[in-house]
């Protein structure tokens, strides 16, 4: 209290009776996945494509990071945090490289590799920068599970190791090579138990002949991560802004044979959970590759059985140009999904479900879909991506993977997240506040206030504000063995708005002439 102890005029400040709540973001997604350069496992905020290229690098091939995060930013995305994994093998400490160094880092770069060929239970690929004309052959060496490893160019032997295909031995294969060779490198074939080759010899294509390489070490925890070492999309619980969660470079672990459908699974549950976990942000994932209707359907009630609200499945793959090679190639969705997503909320609201939207950038699908198999596959929760005569390449679904039917829509989910985001942040006032009758006044009005501008936005059901959304705290909320715990409750009753999904005109005949009106 102040004190008055000479005759004066004087002035205070005192607070309002409520403290406004402003929106937080709605639009931040997090893109994890392979990339030529920049620093791994360490989320990195980018605003727009050049600040990307500038410290991700460019297109390269086998690997849709840099689609994802191209179709994000040309579909209307505005912020971004990046995670690049597959670093297994670098030195995670070491200072991110000059651009340009990413292919010179050998086996540790995302890229550093050709096209991979099958030796059995291993594979073998050439490392960028060795040319063409090389190819590999196994010959007998004594002892069990032992050979000797031949790598040829032409007719000319380049290299020669004495090696054994098990893990045990000190001369084990993948270590040999990796430590000793300056032309390939060998990893194990996922899915596949690696004994000793036969003898044979086979043509290994040159780096930049094919789709690159994913790093020989990648597996479902490289992308998962582990939030106390701030590795994968793990690391993010610790970036609050983030509201939508793509890894498009799953795909191309299941592409080259470093994961399997059952590693896709795995990962892909993973990002649910961390959605889940953290209850601000949505996971988009992507289909398998080159799955039909009917697969797809499969594969989403069977394979992948996903049941949560804090998902979002797209359908199908979509055709891009791709400046690395100057032609077209298909990409996995979630990355242009985010784009539409984000740019739904800036020009009509989160509350807007983030279909009817146009795919910018899409010049074709993997698959025609029609209305039968959209049919087939909305309602299972599959959002189909769906090309129109004259309308273009648009988002026609705006659902998640709950069964609930309360958590069907997408835009009800992203809404809730948002509002509870916003009252989350906006009432920290009320923490140690004297909890009596004043107060549960003041947060009445705090949180009336805020829900009626966003009714007046049109994000919530009713024709007043007595129909959008209640609050209720007093006395019946917050009894006496409440207060003694030290416990304010605020219950708040929200009536969404939701998509109009089926739209019905009903038509009928009647005889011309014939009034419809009871005169």
């Amino acid at each position: 209290m102040p004190s008055y102890l000479s005759p004066g005029v004087y002035v205070e400040e005192v607070e309002a009776g409520s403290r406004p709540i402003e929106g937080v973001g709605t639009a931040v997604a997090a893109f994890v996945g392979l990339a030529v350069e920049g620093p791994f496992n360490t989320p990195t905020l980018v605003t727009n494509w050049s600040q990307f290229t500038q410290t991700f690098g460019d297109f390269v091939d086998g690997a849709y990071l840099a689609h994802a995060v191209y179709g994000y930013f040309l579909n209307g995305g505005g912020t971004c945090y990046v995670v690049r994994v597959g670093g297994e093998q670098a030195d995670a400490g070491a200072p991110a490289p000059a651009r340009g160094a990413g292919k010179q880092r050998g086996k540790a770069a995302a890229v550093a590799a050709g096209p991979r060929v099958a030796l059995d239970g291993f594979q073998v690929a050439a490392l960028d920068g060795t040319g063409d004309g090389l190819s590999v052959e196994v010959a007998d060496a004594e002892g069990e599970e032992a050979f000797t490893l031949i790598v040829r160019r032409g007719d000319s032997a380049e290299e020669t190791f004495d090696v054994s295909a098990k893990r045990s031995q000190r001369n084990y294969v993948v270590t040999v090579v990796r430590e000793k060779s300056r032309l390939i490198t060998v990893e194990e074939a996922a899915g596949q138990t690696a004994g000793r080759p036969g003898n044979q010899t086979v043509a290994v294509p040159p780096a930049g002949a094919g789709p690159a390489v994913v790093p020989a070490a990648i597996s479902p925890e490289s992308y998962v991560g582990n939030s106390a070492d701030r590795t994968g999309f793990a690391g993010l619980e610790a970036v609050d802004e983030v509201t939508m969660l793509a890894v498009p470079d799953l795909m191309s672990a299941f592409e080259q044979g470093a994961l399997d459908a059952e590693g896709v699974k795995a990962v892909q549950l993973a990002m649910i959970a961390h959605c889940e976990l953290m209850g601000n942000r949505v996971a988009i994932i992507d289909p398998l590759p080159e799955l039909n209707a009917q697969q797809v359907k499969d594969w989403r009630q069977t394979g992948a059985g996903y049941d949560s609200k804090y998902a979002a499945l797209y359908y199908p793959w979509i055709k891009v140009a791709d400046p690395a090679t100057g032609q077209t190639r298909f990409v996995p969705p979630s990355g242009a999904m985010a784009g539409v997503w984000a740019r739904s909320d800036e020009s009509r609201g989160v509350h807007k479900a983030p279909a009817n939207e146009v795919v910018r950038g899409a010049v074709e699908l993997a698959t025609q879909l029609t209305k039968a198999e959209n049919d087939l596959l909305n309602p299972i929760g599959v959002n189909c991506i769906r090309a129109f005569p004259g309308r273009g390449v648009r988002v026609w679904g705006a659902r998640t993977l709950s069964s609930d039917p309360s958590w069907r829509y997408l835009n009800v989910r992203r809404l809730f997240n948002y509002l509870e985001e916003s009252i989350l942040i906006g009432t920290q006032w009320v923490v140690f506040e004297p909890n009596d009758d004043a107060l549960w006044a003041r947060i009445r009005r705090t949180i009336s206030a805020f829900l009626v501008n966003e009714w007046r936005r049109g994000a919530l059901f009713g024709l007043t504000p007595d129909e959008a959304f209640y609050v209720k705290c007093d006395r019946e909320t917050n009894p006496a063995e409440g207060i003694d715990a030290g416990q304010v409750v605020c219950e708040i009753g929200i009536a969404p708005v939701k998509p109009a999904e089926f739209v019905i005109f009903r038509l009928s005949q009647f005889s011309g002439g014939t009034s419809l009106v009871d005169e």
